[in-house]
């Protein structure tokens, strides 16, 4: 049988057995306190908790963004902004969103969750996960530093050459937002190392592939996307980098560079990187659906290749964001294919999501709204997404707001709706108390409205002819009046925001108590207390089915043999989850911390004097050395030293009493 924790669904393993591992285990898996504490911890939890919580703050600061300049665009001939401070804004929005706000929290939400879906204790490599946040937050900081002293980036958050070359931006404006994009990227190649280590390699036993939850498979196939995206938009920064600083001459056509080379690179991550943000939130879709319906998801295996098809023909697919740079027919062609292609794997799982809702018992709570408000926004956004596929089509309406309606439909309405529906529905998992349902009502429909009424104008100004990135226009132009009702949406949008902070506020202090499994759902996160504990599983579980709390059978199996006096996890084979072997991971420790600030310290100073690369070197091999000197081998209670782990693999098998 599984765990013995209070309020868990498995039936007990022994009372007094239970409450001795529960009493190691804690010991074990305590968090540090203090601020050293806070620097040193290296569980999956507190590590998830601040991305999520650090990439919300960032989606507010996005968020006045937008209100300040929609403000600007609200009447003609404004003067609220100047130019140059719109163009840093309109720069910092962009960037924070898509690089600090959306695949951040989509990734933190994954760093807490995967492994409590997937049966185990953390996550793999939990020390460079910590490495990974602090890399995160200092990039956002390094943004936000340069912003408040007038010196944020300015050339938008595509950088575009020449206009972002020496040539056209002098000062180090740029310099600051090509440096920002390297920690940020470094932060995400981290996470999703460790997840598809987690996923593959440490599932529990019976959780076989096919047999995954949807959001973890969602995950898995985020984090191979993140490792194929990501280096081309760190290449291509670092060119940028050091066409500025050091000469070179990349994107310069005077000395043999092509500035199209830089839309190549930057789009080829570009593209993925809003398949990044949406894949995710298909995994929080998916398991929205199935816990308020109270049925296993339809077309399972069909939602899972969509994933996979999503992924692939997202790379694909870059070029439609080139078609006005003189592509030759046949590339035009080929890319048109693969753009409406792509619309194919989304169009099978909204399918396999309505079957599931009709045949389902539907119960129609503040999550599923805004799983709803998706589906109805985002076949907006797909519909507008094929149009620009066409090649006539996108000539007219290319760098006209007609885009920023397209973007935003997809963006907000294919992963904010989904992140605001997941947040309401794991939230009393996080913290024990459920969100209120009248005021997360209040929260949709503001939002939903407010969003509709500030980018569905956008589509009229785009065909009327108004280009985006542009700080004001004349009255003659007759955008104003679209403009107004924009603006106006904004801030029923930003009200929404505020709701959902207030109720969030409001619940973390006098709440309803959530119980293990408010929802009645079906995956393993929900068998244990909410809040979690740091441990997790006192027994690690096993797993029965696709649905492992709804087929779990009365005297479902746990996993036995693993200790409780160090932080052991069970590794498990790749494909059918069989058990394979223990493994200890890694404790808390300072050295992330002290290896994020050296790598931090080399890459800011890099922007200022190149020199500084040579003697910055010497702390981040030194931080790197300490992380990983050998400590000796691995002793138990009595001081003895340990066998090998493989060797110790006989002793761990599944139990029922």
């Amino acid at each position: 049988m599984s765990t013995a924790e209070p309020g868990a669904r498995w039936p007990r393993v022994g009372e007094e057995e239970t409450e001795r591992a529960r009493a190691a285990l804690e010991k074990v898996w305590a968090e540090p306190r203090g601020m050293v504490g806070w620097l040193t911890n290296v569980n999956h939890t507190a590590i998830g908790r601040r991305y999520v919580v650090t990439a919300l703050a960032f989606f507010l600061l996005g968020g006045i963004e937008a209100l300040l300049v929609r403000l600007q665009l609200a009447r003609p001939e404004s003067r609220f902004l100047d130019p140059d401070l719109y163009n840093q804004m309109f720069t910092t929005h962009g960037t924070t969103m898509m690089f600090l706000f959306a695949v951040p929290v989509m990734q933190g939400i994954a760093v807490y969750l995967v492994p409590f879906m997937v049966g185990t204790r953390n996550v793999a490599f939990p020390r460079l996960n910590a490495f990974g946040y602090f890399i995160y937050l200092f990039g956002g900081l390094l943004l936000y530093a340069f912003f408040l002293v007038d010196a944020g980036p300015d050339a938008g958050w595509f950088a575009y050459t020449p206009l972002s070359g020496p040539q056209f931006s002098p000062g180090k404006r740029v310099d600051v937002w090509a440096q920002m994009i390297t920690f940020t990227e470094i932060s995400s190649l981290v996470v999703a190392s460790a997840l598809i280590v987690t996923i593959l390699k440490m599932r529990a036993p019976g959780m076989s592939l096919n047999r995954m939850p949807v959001f973890v498979w969602a995950m898995l196939v985020q984090s191979f996307m993140v490792l194929f995206a990501m280096p081309a938009v760190m290449v291509c920064s670092s060119m940028l980098i050091l066409d500025r600083l050091v000469g070179t001459h990349f994107f310069n056509p005077a000395e043999g560079g092509d500035p199209l080379l830089w839309q190549h690179l930057f789009w080829f991550f570009g593209h993925p990187e809003v398949y990044l943000i949406f894949i995710p939130a298909l995994g929080f879709v998916s398991s929205i659906i199935v816990a308020f319906t109270r049925r296993p998801v339809f077309g399972y295996v069909p939602l899972v290749l969509s994933l996979v098809a999503t992924a692939f023909l997202g790379f694909g697919v870059w070029v439609h964001h080139m078609f006005a740079t003189g592509i030759p027919p046949l590339g035009q062609s080929y890319f048109t294919a693969a753009s409406m292609m792509i619309v194919i794997p989304s169009g099978v799982q909204i399918f396999c999501w309505m079957a599931t809702l009709w045949s389902g018992r539907v119960r129609l709570r503040t999550p599923l709204l805004f799983v709803l408000g998706f589906v109805a926004i985002f076949t907006i956004g797909g519909l507008s997404g094929v149009m620009l596929a066409s090649v006539p089509i996108d000539l007219q309406v290319h760098d006209t707001f007609f885009v920023v309606a397209h973007l935003h439909y997809v963006l907000i309405g294919g992963a904010v709706f989904p992140l605001f529906g997941a947040l309401y529905f794991w939230f009393p998992k996080a913290t024990g108390r459920t969100l209120g349902e009248g005021l997360g009502r209040v929260n949709f429909w503001l939002l939903f409205v407010g969003f509709n009424l500030t980018f569905f104008p956008m589509h009229q100004l785009g065909l009327r002819g108004m280009p985006r990135r542009v700080y004001t226009y004349p009255a003659e132009m007759g955008w104003g009046r679209l403009n107004s009702i924009a603006t106006l949406g904004a801030f029923v949008l930003g009200v929404g925001v505020a709701v959902f902070l207030w109720n969030a506020a409001v619940s973390l202090r006098a709440g309803s108590l959530a119980g293990a499994d408010p929802w009645q759902a079906d995956t393993l996160e929900w068998s244990i207390p909410s809040p979690p504990p740091l441990y997790a599983f006192v027994h690690l579980p096993t797993v029965a089915g696709r649905s492992p709390l709804w087929d779990a059978r009365p005297d479902q199996p746990v996993v036995v043999g693993l200790r409780n006096d160090r932080r052991e996890v069970l590794v498990t084979t790749t494909v059918e989850a069989l058990l394979d072997h223990r493994e200890v991971l890694p404790t808390h420790s300072l050295w992330p911390f002290l290896s994020a600030v050296a790598v931090g310290a080399l890459l800011i100073a890099s922007i200022f004097s190149p020199r500084a690369v040579v003697p910055l070197v010497l702390p981040v091999a030194v931080t790197m050395l300490g992380w990983y000197w050998p400590r000796g081998p691995a002793r138990d209670a009595a001081g003895a030293e340990e066998r090998p782990l493989a060797r110790e693999a006989s002793r761990l098998s599944p139990e029922t009493p």
